[in-house]
């Protein structure tokens, strides 16, 4: 099993939060990969990106995106066979982002959300989280939950744990 990365428009492969996950996905035997998107400024770009390469995975994987990078998650899995998706402040129903729609056939997706964020507001992760009848935290935090990461880990854990549980790793 495999997770891949989707970081946010203006971070990189290897930040902060990724790097704490992916410590953490590591310690629970799975491989980890981060794709660096910051050639590409458009969402859609990226998607297909990651699509690209999803589709060549011989792998199960699942897929963990932050702000722009959960939107990417997302969307990709509408097209591929993710076994999960953890979705951190995703940029949804914003303009300019070409998809306001979304039906991804995961079966186990985890939202996480800070209340106080001034980029994307948690009500858009509550109006997704009730569409796809999917689990949504909703944490103390500011859009980069720099603040929260303890927290942040700790989800990112029992979101693993569950996935185990389920047998899908």
């Amino acid at each position: 099993m495999k997770v891949y990365f989707a970081h946010g428009k203006e971070s990189g492969p290897w930040g902060s939060k990724i790097k704490r996950l992916a410590l953490i996905a590591r310690k629970e035997g799975l491989q980890v990969e981060s794709i660096d998107y910051s050639d590409l400024p458009e969402a859609d770009a990226r998607v297909e990106r990651l699509v690209k390469i999803l589709r060549a995975e011989e792998e199960t994987f699942l897929l963990v995106g932050s702000s722009m990078g959960a939107y990417v998650s997302l969307v990709a899995s509408e097209r591929v066979d993710a076994k999960g998706l953890f979705l951190l402040a995703p940029a949804l129903y914003m303009s300019g982002y070409e998809r306001q729609t979304h039906n991804s056939h995961c079966q186990h997706i985890e939202i996480v959300h800070g209340w106080s964020d001034d980029i994307i507001p948690a009500s858009h992760s509550i109006k997704f989280a009730e569409e796809a009848d999917c689990s949504l935290h909703l944490i103390s935090g500011d859009h980069r939950l720099n603040s929260s990461l303890v927290a942040v880990e700790r989800i990112f854990s029992q979101f693993l744990s569950s996935m185990r549980e389920m047998s899908a790793l």
